[in-house]
């Protein structure tokens, strides 16, 4: 583990050591960056968002003012130009850094990204489709019972807890740990709150972003079904786009094989 201190004094934490790194951000929101630790990456250095992990907890945590901890630790590591990697909430950071430091990113790939940033709407519809297709699975009863809940409107954190499987390719021991993750609940709050960013804004600046992007997502990821992550890379100039079959919004926990294969593959 390595420290650094962003630009008002604040210790991070990050994980990893490597000369040419990709560097991972962590969705949740703010869950602590150790359920990355399975990525089938080389060269992994994973980010403790503030008041996760082993990085000290911070009075507020908007997502527009974590973009300077990313280019802290840019700085700290000594590099001109970095690979950066954001997964689900990580990604909305990953995004934001990039249209503000195009210039800092040499690559740029999106895992599961929530659609928030860029003002794409997930509908109950979506979701609904790509849920109904895990009817076979002997879990799904009483999760789709969860969705019904939340969408009659009764969303209530029983009913979220109950939806989890369909979170995942594979409802498994692995799946279940991951579900389980540390993260930090007032501070996941915050991460979204009014002012972080404007999402036309932010797609008006993606149409310009001269960055090599990927996007990859999950066959049966109900964050972001399959025709808004389309919808979602068609926003990025030249973005390549990666559907790994099978795999729900933790791709590299469902198959790690599949996923490092697809990176490299996508066309």
């Amino acid at each position: 583990m390595g420290t650094f201190r962003n630009s008002d004094g604040l210790g991070l934490a990050y994980h990893g050591e490597a000369e040419d790194p990709v560097i991972c951000l962590p969705g949740g929101p703010m869950q602590a960056s150790s359920y990355l630790a399975g990525l089938p990456l080389r060269d992994v250095i994973r980010l403790d968002l503030r008041g996760t992990g082993e990085s000290e907890e911070a009075g507020y945590y908007r997502v527009d003012r974590q973009v300077d901890d990313v280019e802290a630790l840019r700085r700290h590591l000594g590099l001109e130009r970095m690979r950066l990697l954001g997964h689900s909430a990580g990604a909305t950071l990953a995004i934001l850094y990039a249209v503000r430091f195009p210039q800092r990113v040499e690559e740029l790939v999106l895992v599961a990204p929530s659609p928030r940033v860029v003002g794409i709407d997930v509908t109950d519809d979506d979701r609904r489709e790509v849920a109904l297709r895990r009817s076979g699975e002997p879990w799904y009863a009483e999760a789709i019972g969860g969705f019904e809940e939340i969408w009659a409107g009764r969303v209530t954190p029983e009913a979220f807890a109950r939806i989890s499987p369909f979170f995942h390719g594979r409802w498994d021991d692995a799946a279940r740990a991951l579900d389980d993750h540390p993260r930090n609940q007032k501070a996941a709050m915050e991460f979204y709150a009014d002012g972080a960013f404007d999402p036309a804004q932010v797609r008006a600046a993606l149409r310009n972003l001269d960055v090599p992007t990927a996007l990859l997502s999950g066959e049966y990821d109900v964050s972001l079904p399959l025709n808004r992550a389309q919808e979602y890379a068609a926003l990025i100039p030249g973005a390549r786009f990666g559907l790994q079959l099978g795999a729900g919004h933790f791709p590299w926990v469902d198959d790690p094989g599949k996923f490092a294969e697809l990176l490299q593959r996508i066309p």
